[in-house]
């Protein structure tokens, strides 16, 4: 029998999956479903959920808005993660509740970083296009 062959990223499936628990936690976190003071002094962003090739489970990247607080707010969500399953559980139709991880988003402080060297001048030095006047190397 012909092996799968190993593909580089996620299957659609899986991203359609992780789509759908991504908008429910977000619903969840929005609407205070959780009765944690943590939680509900903070505005979470969910800008990320990665699922397992089996689809038990669901690694959620999340992020407090502004950025501050985020081991409080990460040992919170980690405290009600029985909670959140259940209340994604209710919104996705899925044969099995997938386990929940959360871990903290770094796409924004990447970012920073990316755009901090572009400013750089020595990088901005490079990026001018050469005039007509000058030689080409």
């Amino acid at each position: 029998m012909a092996q799968k062959p190993q593909s580089a990223g996620p299957s659609q499936r899986q991203q359609r999956v992780a789509e759908l628990v991504r908008h429910a936690l977000a619903e969840v976190l929005q609407r205070g479903n959780v009765q944690d003071p943590t939680l509900s002094s903070h505005v979470i962003t969910v800008p990320e959920v990665r699922m397992s090739p089996d689809l038990k489970l669901a690694t959620a990247y999340v992020m407090p808005l502004g950025g501050q607080d985020e081991a409080p707010v990460l040992a919170a969500l980690d405290r009600n993660r029985k909670v959140l399953r259940q209340e994604v559980a209710r919104r996705v139709n899925l044969k099995y509740a997938p386990e929940l991880r959360f871990r903290r988003d770094e796409t924004f402080d990447e970012a920073a970083r990316i755009d901090r060297l572009l400013r750089d001048e020595r990088v901005k030095r490079d990026l001018v296009a050469p005039t007509d006047d000058e030689p080409d190397a």
